[in-house]
């Protein structure tokens, strides 16, 4: 095989990418979506430093991504819905999505610099009051502290906004610093689950049908085993199902893995005829049939990823049932594999599998 993947069946990363971005990527904190651990954490930040804002942001080579957020509600009024702006909860503080480019705001300087960072009054600090974050939502006051994985890595930061000066104090720099610290303790179980992974994944190398796991809405293809490489050919790491096989695609695959992903059920995509990438492709054309199974964080139960398994059935009387059964007995050994962290973020599944990510 080419280099697609590692022995243990995960993709390295791809061509340029920083140390970050990997560990990000590893970690499953590559992508922007909410993450209900941070969210609290960043709720308790607000609380310990008293300020309105709180994130946990993680910054990668192309963006800020803040997987935890808070934003006081509006007290004025219960009846906020939720995923409101903030403005409409009360703060004139506007953000659509949980990213942010990296010319703006604080927390790039505090990674590069991989220090904590300080700022009363930022219109008093000449080199950050151009920042557009500034203006565009008027933050005047800034408190950020690095987070610092156990490979030394800066992954990120823990951070507080203030709309008006704050005179921060030692007390409230110490308060960030601690958090930053504490925050690495979620840090280091994906770490240990990523152990727990590789065993899973060594398991999956060995199995006689493709196998390949997709990661968040953009469904980037998180990994595939052997048989699948061998069958389907190797994958561009973590490219999309589409770009990666454009016969897959074309066959309807990538959409069938985005309804199990959006609609949090089960897809079967049947009848999937390919022309083989086997060294034995003598054989002409190949019948595939497919189960997607959308992935599930534990205590949430919210989809973060599919497993998708292929059976061929161009010579045998496979059914749906049993294609069903042998995804089911997949998720199953991963779940015995003590992958599963009740209570924890990741690629995870109530009835289902359980991975970082």
């Amino acid at each position: 095989m080419t280099d697609v993947m590692s022995t243990q069946g995960q993709f390295p990363g791809a061509p340029g990418e920083s140390e970050r971005t990997r560990r990000l990527r590893s970690l499953g904190l590559n992508e922007p979506s909410a993450d209900e651990a941070f969210d609290r954490f960043a709720h308790l930040a607000a609380s310990i430093t008293r300020a309105p804002i709180a994130m946990v942001n993680f910054i990668n080579d192309e963006r800020q991504m803040f997987r935890g957020l808070y934003i006081p509600p509006n007290s004025n009024d219960a009846a906020v819905e939720e995923g409101a702006s903030w403005a409409d909860r009360g703060i004139a503080f506007d953000l659509p999505t949980r990213q942010m480019p990296l010319s703006h705001g604080f927390c790039p300087h505090v990674v590069a610099q991989r220090s904590p960072l300080a700022l009363d009054d930022i219109l008093a600090y000449p080199r950050f009051s151009g920042n557009p974050v500034v203006d565009e939502l008027g933050v005047r006051a800034y408190l950020g502290a690095p987070l610092v994985d156990d490979t030394n890595t800066v992954i990120g930061t823990v951070c507080v906004l203030d709309r008006e000066p704050r005179q921060w104090g030692r007390e409230r720099l110490r308060d960030i610093q601690h958090l930053a610290e504490a925050l690495l303790s979620e840090i280091r179980l994906r770490d240990n689950l990523l152990a727990q992974q590789q065993e899973m994944f060594a398991a999956f190398d060995g199995s006689p049908f493709p196998i390949m796991l997709t990661d968040g809405p953009g469904q980037e293809i998180r990994y595939a085993n052997a048989q699948h490489a061998e069958t389907f050919g190797a994958p561009v790491a973590y490219g999309a199902i589409g770009v990666a096989y454009p016969q897959l695609g074309a066959a309807g695959l990538q959409q069938a893995v985005a309804e199990a992903y959006h609609t949090g059920r089960s897809t079967v995509l049947n009848d999937v005829r390919i022309q083989s990438s086997r060294p034995d492709a003598q054989r002409g054309q190949q019948i595939f049939s497919f189960t997607c199974t959308p992935l599930r964080v534990a205590r949430t139960g919210q989809v973060n990823g599919v497993l998708t398994v292929g059976m061929d059935v161009t010579a045998q009387s496979r059914t749906e049932e049993e294609l069903g059964t042998l995804a089911a007995l997949l998720v199953d050994r991963l779940q015995q594999n003590g992958a599963t962290p009740a209570g924890r973020p990741g690629i995870a599944g109530e009835s289902g599998l359980v991975l970082p990510g």
